[in-house]
């Protein structure tokens, strides 16, 4: 007779007393997450940043491989297409198709006077700008780092006398100071009665934005570096006899990561603008070189008669600040998923 309490006990599978080796569970192994790989599964999950990623992306593609399409296209952004080809202009010099001359030859039709193609200029005119918005980047993100962070660091008089010129530097009006400084640059080098070379004006360009474009940035990095100078980890790098560019390098870079690469991306569309911006006002790249502003500033003077050769470099360039402005929006809140509520 059993006790009503006794538990049965199955057998393992397998024959009736056959004996089996018994394999313990093995619990999932728990592996943890880099900040930067949080932050790039934030950023996947926003789909407005994606996209915009995506486009920024395709602008630098196009950019990078303008002569390879313009090839395949047939056709260059220096040919005076309307000139050399009668029919193509009127005799007031606008194109006699409709739409700007819009066809399966001329993809976004031909420039009103000179008679060029649009499109390959768009194409070129998009790789002179992005080119130069990176340069100006870049440069301006050096400059900053440098003297934020030396800045924040060192303290005392360095950071009084970096404050004081960075103080005085952002009293200036940029714009106004870009279009009167920009002659000035050009003609330091090049006399009045010569053809100022394009390479010249590229430089002048990048030198007089770098000029008035690394304070926000290294104040912003200044303060960042103040906060973080008295914390623990600084300190005890210091008790371990660690000099003060291994304390720079190891421990006050890395955290300066975010701000560094929030901004540059934010910074970039500004500079894009503001290129195209001189270009427009005649003081930044003139003819014949592609350049978005100068394309804007021929627009300017034709839309009355042809309001398509102003759409399509109009509509590009709002498509690609809006869409570099999201993904910097994107890459802050993924960085700093608290800044987004």
């Amino acid at each position: 007779m059993t006790s009503s309490t006794e538990t049965t006990v199955s057998e393992p599978p397998g024959e009736p007393g056959e004996i089996t080796d018994a394999v313990p569970a093995v619990a999932p192994e728990l592996a943890g997450r880099s900040p930067g790989q949080l932050m790039w599964r934030r950023f996947k999950r926003d789909r407005s940043g994606v996209i915009s990623a995506y486009i920024v992306g395709f602008f630098f593609l196009i950019g990078i491989c303008a002569p390879l399409i313009a090839k395949l296209y047939g056709k260059d952004p220096y040919t005076l297409y309307g000139q050399n080809e009668p029919g193509l202009l009127d005799d007031f010099g606008y194109p006699i198709a409709p739409n700007g001359g819009v066809s399966g030859r001329f993809w976004f039709g031909i420039e009103p006077g000179l008679g060029r193609d649009v499109f390959t200029q768009l194409l070129y005119g998009i790789r002179t700008s992005l080119f130069i918005a990176v340069a100006v980047t870049i440069v301006v993100t050096i400059t900053s780092i440098v003297l934020g962070v030396t800045a924040g660091y060192l303290g005392g008089r360095t950071d009084y006398f970096i404050g004081r010129v960075t103080d005085l530097l952002m009293a200036f009006p940029a714009q106004l100071f870009f279009v009167a400084v920009m002659p000035v640059v050009t003609a330091i080098f090049v006399s009045p009665t010569d053809e100022t070379p394009t390479y010249l004006r590229v430089v002048a360009l990048i030198a007089v934005q770098w000029f008035l474009g690394w304070m926000g940035l290294a104040r912003l990095l200044r303060g960042q570096v103040l906060s973080l100078r008295e914390r623990e980890f600084i300190e005890a790098a210091r008790v371990t006899g660690a000099s003060s560019w291994r304390i720079v390098r190891r421990e006050l870079l890395p955290n300066l990561v975010t701000p560094i690469l929030v901004q540059s991306t934010l910074m970039l569309p500004t500079f894009v603008t503001a290129e195209a911006g001189l270009s427009f006002l005649g003081v930044g790249l003139v003819e014949p070189t592609p350049d978005w502003g100068r394309m804007f500033a021929q627009g300017a003077k034709v839309y009355q008669n042809d309001i398509t050769y102003m759409f399509f470099p109009g509509i590009a360039m709002v498509i690609f600040i809006v869409a570099f402005n999201l993904l910097g929006d994107s890459v802050r809140d993924a960085f700093d998923p608290k800044a987004a509520r």
